[in-house]
């Protein structure tokens, strides 16, 4: 990926973990996991990295104001209000704010209980 920040961490992003459930005891083989929703905040500015894979936790992206970009395969794609982007297996990206006012996202995905 040519416009990755492989060296910049994340920095102007606050994470609120608003639900989670045990899927354990929901669904047959998911014990030791858990379905996640957060609400994340992108200041201006704002880095989300440094780039990082979805192997083993798939998730979905939906975006309720400003706009995220989003780096992978050596591509920028801008995300407004609504429907974001997969995060599956294949997915190796970082995410910024470009904008000028803060983005604001609901993340939902699965994840190893910790």
């Amino acid at each position: 990926m040519s416009n990755e920040p492989s060296g910049h961490e994340t920095n102007g992003v606050s994470v609120e973990l608003l639900a989670t459930v045990d899927l354990g005891p929901e669904i047959e083989g998911m014990a030791g996991r858990h379905l996640r929703m957060r609400l994340m905040t992108f200041e201006p500015g704002a880095v989300f990295g440094p780039v990082h894979d979805h192997i083993d936790r798939p998730g979905i992206v939906y975006i309720l104001s400003g706009m995220i970009t989003d780096h992978r395969d050596g591509v920028a794609t801008d995300y407004g209000p609504g429907v974001g982007w997969p995060e599956d297996r294949n997915t190796l990206h970082w995410l910024e704010n470009r904008g000028t006012v803060p983005a604001v996202e609901i993340s939902v995905d699965i994840v190893r209980q910790e």
